[in-house]
C-alpha cells in the first residue's frame, strides 16, 4: 500500500487519541480507587474508613478462670464449674467503626443485639433443636451471632446449611466484632443458664 501524506497524519491523530483516553482512564482510576478493585474482586471485602485514637477499639473479657490451685487446666481443659460468668468489664466506649475484642475463656457464646435493646427484651426461652438447646435463639433485633461453643451439625438449620460440620471452637479465642453506626448495644452469652447468671453488657458506640 502506498502511503501518503494523509494515511500518516491519519494514524498520528488515532496515535494521540490513544494517549490521550489512555491517561483521562489511568486519571479516573486515580481519583476512584474503588474502581480499580471493587469488592466483588476483593477477596478481603475491605469496607469502611480505618478508625484511630483512644476509642478506635476496646476489650472484654468474656468469662475468666480464677487464679488458684484448683483450676488446672492442664488436666481438665474446661473446669466448667470454675468458671466466672461475667463481662469485664461490663460496659466499654469506641467510636463508630470502633472494634471490640471479646476475649473467650471457656463455654460461651456471644450474641449482640441492636441498639436500645436491654436484657428484659431477650425470649432466652427460645431455642435451637438438639443438640443445640442450652443456646438462645431469639432472632429479634439480633445484629451479630458469634461461635457455637458446641460446633454445629451437618444440615442443622436446613439442607446444605452448614452442608458440613462446623466444629466446637476453641474455649480460648478471641472474636473481633466491629460497630459502624452509634447506639447503645446489649452483649449477652448466648448459653442459657449464663445469661440467667446475668452474663451480659453493654457496647456504647459515640459519634
Amino acid at each position: 500500500m502506498k502511503t501518503t501524506r494523509r494515511n500518516l497524519l491519519k494514524v498520528a491523530a488515532a496515535g494521540s487519541l490513544s494517549t490521550v483516553l489512555g491517561v483521562a482512564a489511568k486519571t479516573e482510576t486515580a481519583a476512584h480507587p474503588s474502581k480499580a478493585l471493587d469488592d466483588d474482586d476483593n477477596p478481603h471485602g475491605h469496607h469502611g474508613i480505618g478508625v484511630d485514637g483512644p476509642l478506635a477499639e476496646a476489650t472484654v473479657s468474656f468469662g475468666q478462670w480464677p487464679a488458684d490451685s484448683t483450676v488446672d487446666r492442664m488436666r481438665v481443659a474446661n473446669p466448667g464449674n470454675r468458671n466466672t460468668h461475667q463481662l469485664i468489664p461490663n460496659e466499654v466506649k469506641i467510636q463508630a467503626g470502633g472494634t471490640v475484642n471479646f476475649v473467650v475463656a471457656g463455654f460461651h457464646q456471644i450474641i449482640i443485639y441492636d441498639n436500645g435493646t436491654e436484657p428484659g427484651d431477650i425470649n432466652a426461652a427460645l431455642a435451637p433443636l438438639a443438640p443445640l438447646n442450652n443456646l438462645i435463639d431469639d432472632p429479634n433485633r439480633r445484629i451479630y451471632r458469634g461461635l457455637s461453643p458446641s460446633g454445629v451439625p451437618v444440615n442443622f438449620f436446613a439442607p446444605g446449611v452448614p452442608a458440613a460440620a462446623i466444629a466446637a471452637p476453641p474455649q480460648d479465642r478471641t472474636e473481633a466484632v466491629t460497630f459502624p453506626v452509634r447506639g447503645r448495644y446489649l452483649v449477652i452469652c448466648g448459653v442459657r443458664n449464663h445469661f440467667a447468671d446475668g452474663m451480659f453488657g453493654y457496647v456504647n458506640v459515640l459519634p
